[in-house]
């Protein structure tokens, strides 16, 4: 089924962007793997080209489009080649709303030139060492002191964490507020107190940063605060669509990126004297496969038209969130198996894939909040 959500500015922006990462990320990724984390290069050189900011005011440095297709098309670009270690989708899908959205003129100017050019990587700091999903239960606050906000607290599961300059920081400002008392703090590198913890060691996503991050008496200026304090948590809740169908995107990119590897392996891998690819069962397995990615990808391609025209709504995201991660799970899983022993190889890209997949449907709210989400709309 022929997709029909793209036109052709986002086919020339989609070339652009497999010509960089095939140019800038997949030569390096296999060391950039094993060092834990991208080169601040492939940052820079993505803001040369054009990649990060695609919906920022070109008066900041950016693209000037307000069309989340643009970062879609990115998303699908690296799930393809297979670029999990570099945070590109963070930054355009995840904190730039916050920064666009929330941010003062002088916040932006501040920070969004960088942001777009790569000399400004982002994180976004809400899981903590006991509180993964209920963000209601954040125990990070910050304390009001003259003109700033005294910040303590630890933060976790921390992607862009060893690299980011920025981090928006969830915390609680008014612990007698229950929702209304939380406010996101703007922490800058370098700031006194604020320290990075261990690098993580993850079962896959090895070159992706991940960190825990400590803040021990952060002074943070009233002029990082994002938004009005208080209103944090209703900030959270309006982005949190954006990114959980971010995740859908590369979910359902990922798993249509394993049948084609896995196509091309059953089509040139011969047992008892012929292809893989001609044995019924094999034929079989592909058919389903091939049918759930079609559907997925009908799905979250629905969901994200539904998006550029405003009106995805929280339980639609959920939806796309969990079907598409738990689809890349069972898909990825099933082309191991075609593989066959070489499946388990981490040289060939499936076994990677096999590993990078497994943390879909943990982050972004487990599926398991994505089917409370959609199960509350339903019987209240």
């Amino acid at each position: 089924m022929e997709r029909d959500i793209f036109d052709a500015e986002h086919d020339s922006f989609r070339d652009l962007a497999r010509t960089f990462i095939a140019k800038e990320i997949t030569p390096f990724h296999g060391q950039w793997e094993k060092d834990g984390q991208v080169s601040r290069d492939v940052w820079r050189a993505a803001g040369t080209a054009g990649l990060l900011g695609t919906d920022v005011p070109e008066e900041y440095g950016g693209g000037g489009v307000t069309d989340f297709r643009y970062n879609a098309v990115l998303t699908e670009e690296l799930a393809r080649a297979g670029a999990s270690g570099v945070g590109f989708p963070l930054q355009n899908d995840v904190v730039a709303p916050y920064l666009l959205r929330l941010g003062t003129d002088e916040q932006k100017s501040r920070w969004l030139p960088g942001f777009c050019s790569g000399e400004i990587i982002t994180a976004i700091a809400m899981t903590e060492p006991g509180t993964g999903s209920d963000l209601q239960g954040i125990q990070t606050s910050a304390r009001r002191d003259g003109d700033d906000w005294v910040l303590g607290g630890s933060k976790t599961f921390i992607t862009n964490g060893v690299m980011a300059d920025l981090v928006i920081v969830v915390a609680r400002t008014d612990p007698d507020a229950g929702s209304r008392g939380f406010s996101l703090l703007v922490v800058e590198r370098g700031m006194p107190g604020f320290e990075r913890g261990r690098r993580l060691e993850k079962v896959g996503l090895k070159a992706q940063d991940t960190a825990e991050l400590s803040f021990t008496d952060v002074r943070v200026p009233a002029a990082n605060v994002l938004g009005e304090p208080g209103t944090g948590f209703v900030s959270l809740m309006q982005n949190l669509a954006q990114e959980r169908l971010s995740i859908a995107v590369g979910c359902a990119a990922g798993a249509a990126a394993a049948l084609d590897l896995t196509l091309a392996y059953t089509k040139e891998r011969t047992a008892f004297g012929r292809p893989v690819a001609a044995f019924q069962n094999t034929r079989f397995e592909l058919a389903e496969i091939d049918t759930e990615v079609s559907v997925t990808r009908a799905f979250v391609d629905r969901c994200i038209s539904e998006h550029v025209a405003g009106r995805l709504s929280v339980t639609d995201a959920a939806k796309a969130k969990w079907w598409a991660s738990d689809v890349l799970k069972r898909v990825v899983d099933r082309c191991v198996q075609l593989h066959g022993g070489y499946g388990y190889m981490l040289e060939y890209p499936i076994a990677k894939a096999f590993v990078d997949s497994r943390v879909q449907s943990i982050f972004g709210g487990t599926n398991e909040i994505m089917k409370e989400i959609i199960g509350r709309t339903l019987v209240g």
